[in-house]
């Protein structure tokens, strides 16, 4: 999963609302929670604010968290790239400062980082007082209270999964869209990625518990629920049931007040038929898909021991668009792979031209320690970089091309209550139409306005490089009705 699929405000942690002054109560300390990595991580951090805040812990405000008048920060780390984890360690360094001038402040790192590093990370800042991994989240609290006692940082991080982070309480970052996990960890055994070391082999959770929290967010005022999985489509198949991830999309379409269902990431290998018909016959269901191809050279592909082939992974994508012909597909790649030739980067262009994704997330490949690709031998970095360059111009001329075939269409946007940038100069909403685009709706004079979790109909009337403009002229025709 990919934290690049996420919009800055998406991945934002939630801060409380109103003002140091409007808060004064500060239970056992004042808390931000400060986020890397992918989806699964942002939703491992509503899980974090859920144990503290149950611990009796209070979310920082905006004015708090600006004027460091925090009492515990709490950063959740990604391994999967080394710019996440250079990022971690400056961070760190930065909040050393803090806390020598609140000696009282509290540090603790969980997530992937802490699982992989966790001795290292305690020698490395001695100011952090805990250290975490990613199946101990509810002990938190105790290892706080115990580097008080104790006055050096508590490390815990075990590889075993007791119970599924979903039993622990949860503050939501948004009340209208919800991250629901319905696996954790991952059976594959890709050479280039860390996460099976990180978060352990697969375990699914059942599905009437999945459904119940589903049901539990629609109660609460979700419209939009996304299921989040290292490889959500593999679900079931630990119990030998390979329609298990169909069957739950399916009903999904049941629960009654859940608009739209979306979900990340799948793997190719594992995208059956039955999948793609659900996706189809399931209204609520959307036609978004984030699916990794990570290289376009079957021989770069065996050697990151990704068990599909090109021509396989452009069969299932004509598939898909066969069943959703307005399917907006995504996609991670990879460029630089140890081995990799010039032949091998140009079958990667070929079949990104072929494939015409809406967007791709690429990477230049980083080594992480551990895994069969990190001992492997590199290429030039020159090398690397000059591939990277031609490949994003091609996705982003790509890109472009998908954007304009939007304009002059209606689209459905669920308002997200996350502004864009020059959203309070030009009287814009913002969220994402069905098929998860970023839209900006401009909302024409003497019409209503929307709110958080409402949806808006409008015209686009401009494609931007990454997402869309929909300023209707309603005397002109144009389209813009809101629906609560």
């Amino acid at each position: 999963m990919n934290e690049d699929m996420m919009t800055e405000a998406e991945r934002a942690s939630k801060l409380a609302e109103g003002s140091a002054d409007t808060v004064p109560a500060r239970g056992r300390g004042v808390f931000y929670v400060h986020t890397l990595g992918c989806q699964m991580n942002v939703h491992d951090s509503e899980r974090i604010a859920g144990v503290l805040e149950q611990a009796g812990y209070v979310p920082a405000t905006e004015e708090q968290y600006l004027d460091h008048d925090i009492d515990l920060i709490v950063m959740n780390t990604c391994a999967v790239r080394e710019n996440a984890a250079e990022r971690m360690y400056g961070t760190i360094g930065l909040w050393a400062n803090m806390k020598r001038e609140r000696p009282n402040l509290q540090i603790a790192v969980g997530g992937c980082m802490a699982q992989l590093d966790r001795e290292k990370i305690a020698r490395k800042a001695p100011w952090v007082d805990a250290v975490f991994g990613t199946k101990n989240i509810g002990a938190l609290p105790q290892l706080l209270d115990q580097a008080r006692i104790q006055g050096h940082a508590q490390v815990k991080v075990q590889e075993d999964l007791n119970y599924f982070p979903s039993q622990l309480p949860t503050d939501r970052a948004s009340k209208v869209s919800s991250w629901v996990a319905i696996s954790v960890g991952c059976n594959n055994t890709c050479t280039f990625c860390i996460v099976p070391t990180t978060r352990g082999k697969e375990h699914d959770r059942r599905p009437g518990d999945i459904l119940a929290e589903i049901r539990k967010c629609v109660d609460e005022g979700a419209k939009e629920v996304t299921l989040l999985g290292q490889n959500v489509n593999s679900f079931g198949y630990g119990i030998g049931d390979r329609f298990a991830f169909s069957k739950l999309l399916r009903a999904c379409g049941e629960i009654e007040g859940l608009e739209r269902v979306r979900f990340t990431s799948p793997h190719p290998a594992a995208f059956t038929d039955d999948v793609i018909a659900a996706m189809a016959e399931t209204p609520n269901v959307m036609h978004q898909l984030h699916f990794p191809l990570q290289s376009g050279s079957d021989r770069i592909l065996r050697a990151m021991r990704r068990s599909y082939r090109s021509a396989k992974f452009l069969d299932i994508l004509r598939k898909i668009r066969q069943a959703m012909p307005d399917a907006q597909i995504s996609t991670d790649i990879i460029v630089g792979f140890p081995g990799e030739t010039e032949e091998d980067f140009q079958e990667t262009l070929r079949v990104v031209e072929e494939a015409r994704f809406s967007s791709a997330f690429t990477f230049i490949y980083s080594p992480r320690p551990g895994t069969p690709a990190a001992s492997m031998e590199q290429l030039p970095h020159d090398v690397v970089q000059d591939r990277f360059d031609r490949l994003v111009a091609l996705q982003e001329r790509i890109t472009e091309e998908n954007l304009k075939t939007f304009e002059g269409r209606d689209v459905e946007v669920m308002v997200t209550g996350v502004p864009g940038k020059k959203d309070s100069a030009t009287h814009r909403v913002t969220g994402r139409e069905r098929t998860g685009v970023l839209v900006h709706v401009g909302v024409p004079e003497g019409m209503p306005t929307p709110q958080v979790g409402d949806f808006v109909t409008a015209t686009v009337t401009h494609a931007g490089r990454h997402n869309l403009i929909a300023d209707p002229d309603v005397k002109a025709g144009q389209t813009y009705a809101v629906r609560h």
